[in-house]
């Protein structure tokens, strides 16, 4: 992979880990010399198996060492229009007028559909749909706290949790991670006021998600596993949808602890997370499945794949992956990951062909996904430095901008 701020970005994640390019050596089986290249930025390019064991010795998951997505820069000097409407959203000006009073055609249930559908559309990869929509619904939110009565401002509450939850995940996806912890941040202070017990650890599994991308393991651990034993303790894992957030908390936990190291608490974690899922079907359902978070036994599995392929056991993610038949509540963005990991798998076993057919399945099924995501870049780069190209690498070459 070839990459101007690569560099950069090794430098500082090592930095934060309080790591010598001894130690990251060390931990990684890099050599000291390509680290040290790497970060002189003498060495611009280095190939996927090594991105892998930085990655994994600096204990952050490879898109975090890969950087933002193709096209998104990660100063805010460069935002655009439509994403500085999303950051003025997020934080208003100080002493700015009082929100004007909802239209007569404003409902609670309208605003809640919306947000809903910006969930769906996230998962799907329309940032640019999402991003147009999101002042309207976080300015909408905040109307209804300002000119609502109880109940419907403790629902309004609610609803501008999830739409600031969701300008969390976008700011995530655009490489800005501290603009995204402010969002969450703003989103937990509003779901404490909302009726909704399950609101308040979902944002905690966004959090935790943001500390991981920070390479904040310890946190990301911390308040995942704090949050899951309290649905437990308040018998919320009793529905379908409160399972889910403890799912979902326990396998965020779970990627936490390996990414720190200790692999055996982490698969003890999934295998809990595993057994639990099994249960959701025969719960009683609650609200919109599009506002609650991702938990079947598809979705264990596919985090199960992403685990073994993260920790260098290629083999095991395309036994795991093989065969697998995904349930249809399983969000599409789930669906490409997996089909990115097996392309991991299949490029670090030396298998061009496969991850090239892979990486063809994950363009006809989402085109939006493949050239967003800086995973499937750096797949394709690697196998193009290859002296051989299979059949096929050209036109996913030219589609992500990586041929000649």
């Amino acid at each position: 992979m070839a990459n101007d701020d690569l560099g950069r970005t090794l430098r500082r994640l090592r930095r934060l880990a309080s790591l010598t390019q001894e130690e990251l050596a060390s931990r990684s089986g890099v050599s000291v010399d390509v680290i040290r290249q790497l970060e002189q930025r003498r060495k611009h390019s280095a190939r996927l198996p090594t991105l892998h064991a930085l990655a994994n010795g600096l204990g952050v998951e490879l898109t975090t060492l890969l950087g933002d997505p193709p096209a998104v820069s990660s100063t805010s000097e460069n935002d655009g229009p439509r994403f500085v409407a999303v950051r003025r959203a997020i934080m208003p000006a100080l002493w700015g007028p009082e929100p004007p009073p909802p239209g007569p055609e404003f409902t609670l249930d309208a605003l809640r559909g919306q947000i809903a559908d910006g969930w769906t559309q996230y998962h799907a990869a329309e940032f640019d749909t999402v991003m147009k929509a999101l002042p309207d619904l976080i300015s909408d939110a905040r109307a209804a706290i300002a000119w609502r009565e109880e109940p419907d401002r403790s629902s309004a509450f609610a609803a501008l949790g999830k739409a600031l939850q969701l300008a969390g995940h976008v700011a995530v996806r655009m490489g800005k991670t501290d603009l995204a912890l402010t969002s969450l941040e703003r989103a937990m202070d509003a779901s404490q006021q909302s009726p909704d017990p399950l609101l308040p650890p979902m944002i905690v599994n966004s959090m935790a998600w943001v500390y991981q991308r920070q390479g904040r393991l310890e946190d990301a651990l911390s308040i995942a596993v704090r949050a899951a034993a309290g649905i437990a303790t308040a018998g919320h894992d009793g529905t379908a949808d409160g399972l889910k957030v403890w799912g979902a908390l326990t396998m965020s936990a779970a990627t936490s602890a390996a990414r720190s190291g200790d692999y055996d608490r982490a698969a003890a974690m999934m295998e809990r997370a595993e057994k639990e899922a099994s249960r959701v079907s025969s719960l009683p359902e609650g609200g919109d499945n599009r506002m609650v978070s991702v938990f079947s036994p598809s979705s264990v599995r596919i985090e199960r794949v992403r685990l073994a392929v993260q920790y260098g056991h290629p083999r095991d993610a395309l036994a795991l992956a093989k065969g697998m038949r995904l349930s249809k509540d399983t969000p599409p963005s789930w669906r490409t990951w997996l089909l990115l990991d097996v392309a991991r798998a299949h490029t670090d076993l030396g298998d061009a062909a496969g991850a090239v057919k892979t990486l063809e399945s994950l363009r006809r099924v989402a085109p939006a996904w493949t050239r967003h995501h800086t995973l499937a870049v750096a797949i394709v780069r690697d196998l193009w430095a290859l002296p051989h190209h299979p059949p096929g690498l050209r036109a996913l070459a030219d589609f992500l901008g990586v041929g000649e």
